[in-house]
């Protein structure tokens, strides 16, 4: 029965999975394509937390704090660069 949890909670996973892709690729704004960027992150982090329970390991754990990491970051450059056109602000006053 946990099996069959973990192989649908999986499939589940996977179908958002493309949902944001396709909101990736067709997304009408910049916005929206960051958000779903940041969504599909979070996905994979899910997925390969399933993956972990369903092995019983936990040599991913590291995999998931890299992830989670990184996407935070680079939601944070996004944004920032949308909103002032750069992600490092230089100050050349000296």
């Amino acid at each position: 029965m946990f099996d069959n949890i973990m192989l649908l909670s999986m499939f589940l996973l996977s179908i958002s999975l493309v949902a944001a892709l396709y909101r990736v690729i067709v997304g009408p704004s910049i916005h929206d394509r960051i958000l779903a960027l940041d969504t599909m992150g979070y996905i994979v982090i899910g997925i390969i937390a399933v993956l972990s329970i369903m092995l019983s390991s936990h040599a991913y754990l590291e995999a998931i704090l890299l992830i989670g990491i990184l996407a935070f970051l680079s939601t944070i450059a996004l944004s920032k660069y949308m909103e002032g056109g750069a992600v490092i602000e230089r100050n050349n006053d000296h």
